[in-house]
């Protein structure tokens, strides 16, 4: 008998071929701004990492060493103390590899509701049993939690507690210290995925779950401070479980691409990443501030919408027994696009909700888009 994988396109994926007409005002992908590429940096780079050629030849697979100290260096800068990381085809890999490690038919993921709907079909194919936890305004709610973990015993717990995809809310410090003491009583897995945590455009820092939890793998990337085709993401573990990930690493690909990270450490070591970050932070917090202050003029009455302090989404409920995917298709005809909510639902979804992302537009196009989407809500 063969084993049929429960395999489901990424609608978010489908979506940006839709998308793809030059006329479309898309608010659909959470895709970087291509202009704010650091790309004369990178060309530089390249042209270093280029000087040996042992970036041409095979590599071990934990990563390039100097690419693992300079990342462990800026986590630990970042009030994360980190020793080494596995460097990874993306954190989505890092995601992969994580689930096969831990993960058997069967066992129990527990994940935020809504959540990143490349995390539920990672689990799906993974032939895991996803049960979601409530959230609200402050991110995941730690008495719907406690209440999962002594009902169904999870392996893990899934979150992306910082500007979350899909809702862009942030879970609050009293909060994520409530996820690690319960992990550590109930003896369950946190996976941190971190792809926009620097990504803030005001308030302060709140500390990673990993810094307080040694039963947390954090998953950080270069895709949205560098640049997503790099495909350069990199994971924390204990050393037992790095261990064993570098294993599982070898059968899915060997490593990552020499080039490639050797050319984000050449980078690294040449360039002020912080300074292009602080940069990123303050294009996008003015797409953000773009988005929000066009709402109210574009939504109904009585829709709600995330204010989120940075990341790349702002996440929407419409008033009334609506379906997103519906008006999907009169923003298309209207050249606008989002993403509906349904998908982000690991159970029931809530039809009525949407994900906009602001940052591929410049606050003229986001006006103009908000526009042109207001004719479709109207």
């Amino acid at each position: 008998m063969h084993r049929t994988l429960p395999v489901a396109s990424s609608p978010v994926r489908d979506l940006l071929a839709l998308t793809s007409r030059p006329e479309v005002i898309s608010f659909a992908g959470g895709l970087p701004a291509p202009e704010l590429f650091d790309l004369d940096a990178l060309r530089a780079a390249y042209d270093v990492a280029l000087r040996d050629r042992s970036v041409l030849q095979y590599a071990p697979t934990e990563g390039n060493a100097a690419l693992r100290e300079l990342v462990s260096a800026r986590l630990t800068g970042r009030g994360l103390p980190t020793s080494d990381v596995l460097v990874t085809t993306g954190s989505q890999q890092a995601l992969t590899l994580v689930t096969t490690a831990l993960l058997e038919p069967g066992a129990v993921v527990a994940v935020e509701e809504p959540t990143y709907l490349a995390a539920l079909q990672c689990f799906r194919m993974a032939g895991a049993r996803i049960v979601p936890v409530a959230s609200d305004a402050d991110g995941l709610d730690p008495a719907s939690l406690l209440e999962v973990v002594r009902r169904e015993r999870p392996t893990m717990l899934y979150l992306v507690p910082t500007f979350a995809n899909p809702t862009g809310r942030t879970l609050t410090a009293s909060r994520r210290a409530a996820v690690a003491a319960l992990a550590a009583e109930h003896d369950f897995w946190v996976v941190e995925d971190d792809p926009y945590g620097e990504l803030r455009y005001r308030g302060s820092a709140v500390a990673p779950i990993a810094s307080a939890s040694d039963r947390t793998v954090y998953l950080g990337s270069f895709s949205k401070i560098g640049a997503p085709g790099m495909r350069l993401g990199w994971l924390r573990a204990p050393a037992d479980l790095l261990r064993t990930l570098v294993i599982v690493k070898q059968a899915a690909d060997l490593h990552t691409s020499t080039v490639d990270q050797a050319a984000a450490a050449a980078y690294l070591s040449r360039n002020d990443l912080d300074a292009h970050v602080a940069r990123l932070c303050v294009e996008y917090g003015a797409r953000r501030d773009a988005m929000i202050a066009a709402l109210p003029s574009t939504v109904p009455g009585g829709t709600t919408w995330s204010d989120p302090d940075g990341g790349m989404f702002v996440w929407l409920r419409l008033p009334g027994d609506v379906d997103s995917a519906e008006l999907l298709r009169e923003a298309l005809r209207h050249d606008v696009a989002f993403v509906p909510g349904a998908p982000f639902f690991a159970t029931t979804p809530d039809h009525a909700t949407f994900r906009m992302s602001f940052t591929t537009n410049t606050p003229a196009e986001i006006e103009e888009g908000m526009a042109r989407l207001a004719k479709v809500l109207s």
